[in-house]
């Protein structure tokens, strides 16, 4: 394989209906998918031997509020045999935002995706342990949301609170 551009080709002439868009920017190919080809095409990724992509270097969670689709879930692949990177994006819905969970192709996933729960809210269907890191299991809202509270859920001055 010659680069990432030629893996993202390869994607779309395999899943010609689920590349969205394929782009270029500053030397790096992200490669818009649909919801439902996420595990196809990341198990053609990581098992095809001219692509190789065998290590999910991280999953993270964008918000686009108020924009619909609102979120996008981001993928950076990286081939350890052939030294290039892939960035693979799915975009959800604002409402009940999910995705097929890839900790069965990347393990690696595993802490990714219950990071991106917890702090975006996107569920991650099929996950075996998709619960909480980071904030307490009773804990509403999720804080790397454009809409959350800027102060926090319940916003209070600390210094006026002690006066």
């Amino acid at each position: 394989m010659k680069d990432a551009q030629e893996a993202a080709s390869r994607i779309q002439e395999a899943f010609p209906d689920a590349v969205e868009e394929v782009s270029t920017f500053r030397g790096q190919t992200v490669v818009v998918l649909r919801k439902e080809a996420l595990l196809d095409a990341a198990n053609f990724l990581k098992k095809e031997p001219d692509l190789a992509f065998d290590f999910l270097t991280m999953v993270c969670g964008v918000d686009y509020h108020p924009r619909e689709p609102r979120f996008e879930v981001v993928y950076q692949l990286y081939s350890t045999q052939h030294c290039h990177r892939l960035r693979l994006k799915v975009r959800l819905p604002s409402e009940s935002p999910s995705v097929p969970t890839v900790t069965g192709i990347w393990p690696t996933a595993d802490w990714h995706e219950r990071e991106t729960y917890d702090l975006m809210g996107i569920r991650f269907e099929g996950h075996p342990d998709l619960r909480r890191l980071f904030l307490p299991e009773g804990w509403e809202g999720h804080p790397l949301r454009k809409d959350y509270p800027l102060r926090g859920q319940e916003a209070s001055n600390p210094i006026e609170d002690a006066g």
